[in-house]
């Protein structure tokens, strides 16, 4: 008796894309083909925010950040006159998003936590996310991933690759829950990341958040951040916006390898939300979207291609 195998990708619809796709993963796993890569090479990176999961109206991030500024200003006044904290108090996101690394933002971010142990921080992520709801979908956050991209790294993971987080979010922030959602440990998260202080607190040893930042990993950082993290050429490459055009450039511009680039471009107004050159939040995308035929990159419609986008 003949069995039919299971789709691995159920909530992607047929057309080129899912089968792009599929026959990548195929050809680059199975011994005996032309495309064959040993497991050890198999190599795969994510962007995070609008990519796993969404990021409007504001980067998940940014949401807990505000949430726990006011804690922060109270364990340190002074920081009530800090420009960007005075806007993000005001509610004035316009402000915090300026800039091509949203500087503003990132400033927020590093208040909301400075002074704060690594175990501490952890423990106030977690804490929110068990409370906290996203405004419009109404939903908690950390339920909020892309049924489509979770069955992505399932596939992969099957087929013996390595998937990476590369994203512009906090990598302390990923590493809280990213092996619980994604299945991914918190060693695969390449993130931004900002200056630690070690210190013994009671005979017990700690570390400490600064406001220092260290590196963003953003733009034409992501790949440095892959080069020094990863220290393998992606095969695969998996962005949603401009921020992940010089990551998709270097996953498949004269890879000596097999490579495979994929946008997830918002065209869901009604599901999800829908966006590209204009944008609320981050997530612009514009110049991937252009380069996409010449560097074919694949390119996913999600009102067309997806027929489920929450898990």
């Amino acid at each position: 008796m003949s069995t039919v195998a299971a789709d691995p990708l159920p909530s992607w619809r047929p057309g080129a894309v899912k089968e792009a796709l599929l026959a990548f993963v195929a050809a680059v796993s199975s011994e005996g083909s032309a495309q064959f890569v040993p497991e050890s090479e198999r190599v795969a990176v994510f962007d995070n925010d609008g990519t796993l999961w969404p990021e409007q109206p504001l980067p998940f991030q940014a949401a807990f950040a505000f949430a726990e500024l006011q804690g922060a200003v109270q364990r340190q006044p002074e920081l009530a006159s800090d420009p960007m904290v005075q806007a993000a108090l005001a509610g004035d996101i316009g402000a915090l998003l300026a800039g091509d690394h949203f500087e503003g933002l990132l400033r927020v971010i590093a208040v909301s936590h400075a002074g704060m142990t690594t175990e501490a921080f952890a423990a106030a992520v977690e804490a929110w996310l068990g409370s906290a709801r996203h405004p419009q979908l109404q939903r908690p956050y950390d339920a909020l991933t892309y049924a489509p991209m979770q069955e992505v790294l399932a596939l992969l993971r099957a087929h013996h690759f390595r998937s990476f987080i590369v994203s512009g979010g906090g990598a302390d922030f990923m590493r809280v829950w990213v092996e619980r959602v994604y299945g991914i440990p918190p060693e695969r998260v390449v993130g931004s990341t900002g200056r630690t202080h070690f210190a013994l607190r009671d005979g017990a040893p700690v570390l400490v958040k600064s406001l220092d930042t260290l590196f963003v990993n953003d733009g034409a950082g992501k790949p440095a951040g892959i080069h020094q993290c990863i220290g393998r050429r992606p095969l695969m490459a998996f962005g949603n916006s401009d921020g992940d055009l010089a990551m998709l450039q270097y996953t498949t511009i004269q890879n000596p390898r097999p490579s495979f680039g994929l946008i997830v471009h918002h065209t869901d107004g009604e599901r999800e939300f829908a966006y590209d050159a204009e944008t609320r939040s981050t997530g612009r995308l514009v110049e991937a979207l252009r380069q996409s035929p010449e560097r074919g990159w694949h390119v996913v419609d999600m009102a067309r291609d997806w027929t489920t986008v929450f898990a």
